[in-house]
């Protein structure tokens, strides 16, 4: 990476919208032939809600390199901004294909797998993901999430447990881990502990507030 596109870089994390957009103009005139700023400057455009100028910058880098996976991965996240979830999925997968397998890349190919209701399909990439971003609350839920629909309910709870642990206010969560111990363990106490815990961090969390007041009647009903 050039100096410019470094200085570029730090312009875009500081907010200075155009001073990136500047030095990344004079890093293109340049090397034209790199194609490292015509992604940088097509994140600049992404960021600034220019989605069809990012869209081309995006595609110039890939004709100038076409096993440049941030580019891939660039176009990507534009598409599933957009809910274009088919050609998210095909290029995150396109982006792992070029050698980027980090974990972001996984959970987002996962997602736009989830977003078309391809369960299945999406379970390898959300426990790839989960494999490697360890610490990452969002990543062990939609991976708990995804079990649960398919109805693998030990390790549901083990990835929806991994979450709350991770970030133990995620309201989500803790409403989703009562649900998988009231449906896979009939264990209405611990699902009514998860209920309470999930309206304590989020009091207008409609589902676990419902959630609360079955469970508790299913309680008083049983004596």
């Amino acid at each position: 990476m050039s100096t410019l596109n470094e200085q570029a870089i730090k312009k875009l994390q500081e907010g200075e919208y155009q001073n990136a957009i500047e030095l990344l103009n004079k890093a293109i005139e340049e090397n034209p032939a790199d194609e490292t700023a015509y992604i940088n400057f097509g994140n600049v455009l992404a960021q600034l809600n220019e989605t069809e100028k990012a869209e081309r910058f995006f595609q110039k880098a890939i004709t100038l390199n076409e096993d440049a996976g941030l580019a891939y991965y660039s176009l990507a996240n534009l598409y599933y901004n957009q809910e274009r979830f088919t050609e998210s999925a095909r290029l995150y997968e396109k982006t792992i294909e070029k050698g980027v397998e980090e974990s972001d890349v996984f959970f987002m190919l996962g997602m736009s797998l989830m977003n078309e209701e391809k369960t299945k399909l999406a379970l390898p990439y959300l426990q790839r993901a989960a494999e490697l971003a360890e610490d990452d609350a969002e990543v062990h839920f939609q991976y708990g999430l995804a079990l649960a629909q398919l109805e693998i309910g030990e390790t549901a709870i083990e990835e929806l447990a991994k979450a709350v642990a991770i970030d133990p206010g995620h309201a989500d969560a803790l409403y989703n881990l009562g649900v998988a111990y009231a449906g896979f363990k009939e264990d209405a106490v611990e699902a009514l502990n998860c209920f309470e815990q999930a309206v304590e961090a989020q009091p207008d969390h409609y589902l676990a507030l419902n959630g609360r007041e079955v469970v508790k009647q299913m309680l008083e009903s049983n004596g």
